[in-house]
């Protein structure tokens, strides 16, 4: 089975091909630090993720890089707002970034480069695109020359004359960036410092550089002149990735990415995320009103990765219902295992990059290769998620009958390898259950397995001499913990909702 990724650059689907063979370098552009972030952005950082993890899962060796903007005029602004530094606003929002992915199960990327960080590779890369005439100083600033780059708008499908076209009302000829530029659409490689802004030296004067160079830079400068995965918010397309690619091949005469993938918008209750609209929603807002995160995973992950998506209570609330079939299937092993004789390494099973042929004989290999040959279609995690609720579905029913009957007709051995298959394919998509802890003790909210025994115990005793009044009101106040009687010849069982 072969994939196949849907390239922007070519606007078709392709047999993915790596520069080295099972070797992937991948690089996401990733948040400006001026604010918390928001549903889109966990759209993006979940979907590359699992991109990522997918990739790994496969049997590539992946490295991934993403960057933090972290000198930009938002940031400046927020700082003013704040009344602080840019350099305190920015790891301010850098630290609320890690705690709002470690919350999603976003895995940390191997390398995390910042804008500031990497001053020096941003000026020789504009001293190299100067030396070969695709940039020139004006009035401290430097500027790209597009109409050097026979090549630009490949990427985007736009084309300088019509974009002239279209903005020849629009221009204003007084502004003064407009009369700093050769041409109306050159953009900014390096701005002159302004005052009481932070700025570095460079032999353009005193100055910072511009949003776009700051890719390119760290590009070249972690993963090389030509890597195989760029991606980003399909907003980034132009002119932000648009420009990242005359620059950095302006420079090497190499395709800067060999597939550039684009992730969809966001939309909330059918309209464009925006404060302005008052339905801008950050991811700690979503997490705080009590929205489970494996929920939001499942949400995003539902849908075609390039296409829009629209959050909406009812899609949450689908989700989360998801989420609760999807659980109940995680936590078969830990609630019945040592009922059902197993051994159970949940090392093994939660490392498929470094464990998967180890799981071979211990996993339902006709469950990956359905799984794999849906996601091998230019990464369809929707398609695959239903081979995790087929399994997840199953495992329930399963659990009903250990419930009720107190055994299975189905073999334990069987039923290890429909729970472990789970496990392992879930975990592809960074959706993980633990079992409620007031499963095996006891908390603030619930019941211990020995309180629960304990109240039955004196139901029984409460039956055996004709209290009813007793007895039902032990099972109301069982069933008010969320906790399911079943009366059989048997005994009693119970089973937590």
């Amino acid at each position: 089975m072969t994939l196949i990724v849907y390239n922007s650059l070519t606007r078709r689907q392709e047999p993915f091909k790596t520069v080295e063979p099972q070797k992937v370098k991948m690089y996401y552009c990733g948040v400006t630090v001026y604010d918390y972030c928001h549903l889109g952005h966990a759209r993006a950082c979940i979907v590359w993720d699992v991109v990522r993890r997918y990739l790994q899962f496969s049997g590539y060796q992946v490295r991934y890089v993403q960057n933090f903007t972290d000198v930009d005029d938002k940031i400046l602004k927020r700082s003013r707002q704040e009344n602080s530094s840019m350099e305190a606003v920015a790891e301010k929002y850098i630290k609320a970034y890690f705690d709002d992915m470690a919350r999603l199960n976003v895995k940390e990327a191997d390398e995390y480069p910042r804008a500031t960080q990497t001053m020096d590779g941003i000026k020789r890369l504009i001293h190299e695109l100067e030396h070969k005439d695709y940039a020139y100083p004006s009035q401290g600033d430097v500027y790209y020359a597009v109409q050097k780059f026979d090549e630009y708008g490949k990427l985007s499908g736009r084309k300088l004359e019509d974009m002239q076209a279209g903005a020849s009302e629009r221009v204003n000829v007084e502004d003064a960036e407009y009369q700093k530029k050769r041409y109306q659409f050159d953009f900014a490689l390096w701005k002159a410092a302004k005052p009481e802004e932070p700025a570095w030296d460079s032999p353009w004067g005193k100055g910072r550089p511009g949003w776009h160079i700051e890719c390119s830079a760290m590009v070249r400068e972690r993963l090389g002149e030509t890597i195989d995965i760029h991606a980003g918010g399909a907003d980034l397309i132009f002119p932000h990735h648009e420009n990242e690619i005359a620059q950095s091949e302006a420079v090497t005469g190499k395709p800067l990415a060999n597939f550039w993938l684009h992730n969809g918008m966001v939309k909330v209750e059918g309209e464009k995320m925006s404060k302005s609209l008052g339905n801008f929603i950050t991811i700690r807002q979503l997490l705080d009103r009590g929205v489970e995160p494996m929920a939001v995973r499942l949400f995003v992950l539902t849908a075609q990765y390039r296409k829009p998506i629209d959050f909406t209570e009812q899609a949450i609330e689908a989700a989360t219902n998801g989420w609760n079939t999807l659980k109940e299937g995680l936590v078969f092993g830990d609630r019945y295992g040592e009922k059902l004789n197993w051994h159970i390494d949940k090392n093994l099973i939660q490392n498929p990059k470094e464990t998967h042929p180890l799981l071979k004989s211990k996993i339902q290999n006709s469950y990956v290769e359905r799984f794999k040959e849906a996601v091998n279609n230019d990464f369809n995690f929707s398609s695959g998620l239903s081979v995790l609720f087929e399994l997840a579905k199953e495992l329930a029913k399963e659990g009903n009958i250990l419930v009720h009957q107190g055994k299975t007709e189905t073999p334990s051995e069987e039923l290890q390898k429909m729970w472990q298959t789970l496990v392992t394919l879930a975990d592809v998509l960074g959706l993980e259950a633990q079992l409620e802890s007031q499963e095996t003790t006891a908390t603030d909210d619930g019941l211990s397995n020995e309180q629960i025994e304990a109240l039955i115990e004196q139901r029984k005793e409460a039956r055996k001499s004709k209290n009813f009044a007793e007895s039902d009101r032990i099972r109301d106040e069982l069933q008010a913990q969320g906790i399911a009687l079943i009366d059989s010849p048997q005994g009693t069982k119970w089973h937590r909702n």
